[in-house]
């Protein structure tokens, strides 16, 4: 018994400063945290539904946030009743990349395009993918709490071509 004490005494010891180091700030404690994503934070000013009514028709976009990566966004042109245009968008954080990822209907095979995003601030993000025809640049900027101007650009037919679409926030 006496031996065993012998043996046991100086690992009790040596396993209590151990921990005490640990704990005295000589080895960093763990820490369990979320990751906060800057563009994504940059991005919330997103949520909500935007329109532009205009005697060409209704263009409405609409964005949610998922989770603390992610967005889901759609957009439609809407000519008297009729959808003639329509798209779904996922923005996600992919390792260090904020990606806008869009699925247009038929287009591209109906399969995602994604664009990475170059700038980010808390009124503007710009996402591009240069091997992509029309679009290949994205730009999104607020302009108020209850309007922002979305662009694309790119070359369609042959020819620069860009597009302006400016959006009040209805909910």
């Amino acid at each position: 018994m006496k031996k065993s004490l012998t043996y046991l005494i100086p690992c009790v010891l040596i396993s209590v400063i151990s921990c005490k180091e640990a704990h005295d700030g000589k080895l960093p404690p763990k820490e369990i945290t979320s990751k906060k994503y800057e563009a994504v934070e940059n991005a919330n000013w997103l949520v909500g539904r935007w329109e532009n009514n205009s005697a060409e028709g209704n263009f409405s976009e609409f964005w949610a946030k998922i989770n603390d990566s992610t967005f889901h966004g759609e957009s439609y042109f809407v000519i008297k009743n009729d959808t003639v245009f329509g798209e779904k968008v996922e923005l996600m954080q992919r390792g260090k990349d904020f990606i806008y990822e869009a699925r247009v209907a038929k287009q591209n095979d109906e399969k995602p395009v994604p664009f990475k995003l170059t700038t980010s601030s808390e009124t503007e993000m710009v996402w591009e993918n240069p091997a992509h025809d029309y679009p290949n640049k994205i730009v999104y900027q607020k302009v108020g709490n209850d309007s922002l101007v979305a662009e694309i650009f790119g070359t369609k037919d042959g020819k620069v071509k860009s597009e302006v679409f400016k959006m009040k926030k209805v909910q």
